[in-house]
């Protein structure tokens, strides 16, 4: 059923993501004709695959702690999430019928544990607030010679009029769920700048032999400490995985997104395989463990300390002899065996390529965008929102409240002006 409150603005959203879709519905709800084009059959593709299809739908914190979880640009954000915060986002699902649950780090998920849950929820309030969906990809922005104001979109091999237009089509990240990068085109063919394109939380690329050997080995908390020219530049705890290129897993997207500086910068990471334990303890663990095998070659000591994938690998890092036996190492050998446990080294070499990463880094300079309306400072009538915005966070449920924030904006600002 469409709002009762129509006016005779029309709003053309392009891109059915996080913050097209919010867009679209606060556009309809403030009484304006929406047009929502997406390229993709379904809606709401990449929230399907956010926290691991599960949707991190935003991190319950106050405004202030968001936004020192917003590395790139968090003061443009401050009049979007004053519109339309964390908790009216939990608001909003819940009115919807979708229940919510906070879990560790302030993450909020559905109770249900299904993004499909937060999709549907989405469509349905477009739906019933007149929201028309069409499954085309635009192609351009129309824009009046007279004034230079956005007058419409080109999809389909035709111009379809609107007051308002939306760009809302995320990052270059997951080209499979429509994310081309076709904001960028649209903003720059529209005179913006658009800053360089990086990719954020994204599995991280190591040089040698040793993650390739330990591929598919997930490990569970353990700590992470990424180094940026020999300083400290991030360490968190919790799960990370090798794979055949270098490392991926939550610890791994989080530190990712701390490294901006791959063009001038080097950096390496440790991995304290045992961060419950302090080097004594540890030691003591290690002689508890070999005291019951005191015959037993050194190679054969370690299965209750370590994965097994792990075992060789350690042990050449501790540079000792994989046939010692236990009963013979020496105060000297433990210590580089603790070295290797509690700063197992990696050295990084780049990330995966930015289509892997979860949110593209970089975007249309806020400069050129109002922070009050998320209307362009160049073209009258064009807005953006969203993840094609020069804004992103850390991983944690940050991104996607941009989105949602960015987007109610945007939808309300479009509809009402």
């Amino acid at each position: 059923m469409k709002n009762s409150t129509t006016n005779n603005t029309t709003v053309a959203v392009i891109g059915a993501g996080a913050a097209g879709l919010m867009a679209s519905y606060a556009a309809a709800q403030a009484g304006a004709q929406v047009l929502l084009f997406e390229s993709n059959e379904k809606i709401g593709r990449t929230i399907m695959i956010t926290g691991k299809g599960r949707c991190n739908v935003t991190n319950n914190c106050d405004r202030d702690t968001f936004l020192s979880n917003v590395p790139q640009n968090p003061r443009f954000l401050y009049s979007a999430l004053d519109a339309f915060g964390v908790q009216d986002t939990r608001h909003f699902f819940e009115a919807q019928g979708v229940p919510l649950k906070t879990e560790r780090g302030n993450r909020v998920f559905p109770q249900s544990d299904r993004s499909v849950d937060i999709v549907d929820a989405l469509y349905h309030a477009m739906h019933r607030a007149g929201v028309v969906i069409k499954h085309t990809p635009v192609t351009g922005i129309v824009r009046d010679e007279a004034s230079g104001a956005v007058c419409g979109v080109t999809a389909g091999g035709r111009t379809h009029r609107a007051d308002r237009v939306i760009i809302a089509t995320g990052g270059k990240s997951y080209p499979l769920t429509g994310s081309t990068g076709d904001g960028y085109r649209f903003a720059q063919e529209t005179g913006h700048t658009v800053t360089p394109l990086r990719p954020s939380l994204i599995p991280l690329v190591c040089s040698g032999t040793d993650c390739p050997r330990m591929q598919g080995l997930s490990l569970k908390n353990v700590t992470l400490t990424v180094f940026e020219n020999n300083k400290k530049l991030f360490e968190g705890f919790g799960e990370m995985l090798f794979t055949h290129f270098g490392i991926s897993g939550p610890l791994v997207l989080s530190a990712s997104s701390h490294m901006r500086k791959w063009d001038k910068a080097e950096y390496r990471a440790e991995i304290d395989l045992k961060p419950a334990l302090d080097r004594q303890t540890l030691d003591k663990r290690i002689l508890s463990d070999f005291a019951d095998k005191q015959n037993a070659d050194f190679r054969n000591a370690l299965s209750a300390l370590l994965p097994r994938k792990m075992i060789p690998i350690v042990i050449e890092h501790a540079e000792i002899d994989p046939h010692t036996k236990v009963n013979s190492i020496t105060k000297k050998q433990r210590g580089k065996l603790l070295a290797a446990l509690k700063q197992f080294p990696l050295t990084i070499t780049g990330t995966r390529p930015i289509e892997e990463a979860i949110v593209t880094s970089g975007g249309v300079s806020v400069r050129q965008v109002s922070p009050k309306t998320m209307e362009s400072k160049q073209v009258p009538g064009l807005y953006f929102a969203g993840e094609v915005l020069d804004l992103d966070a850390y991983t944690g449920g940050f991104n996607l409240q941009i989105a949602w924030s960015t987007g109610w904006l945007a939808g309300r600002s479009a509809a009402e002006k």
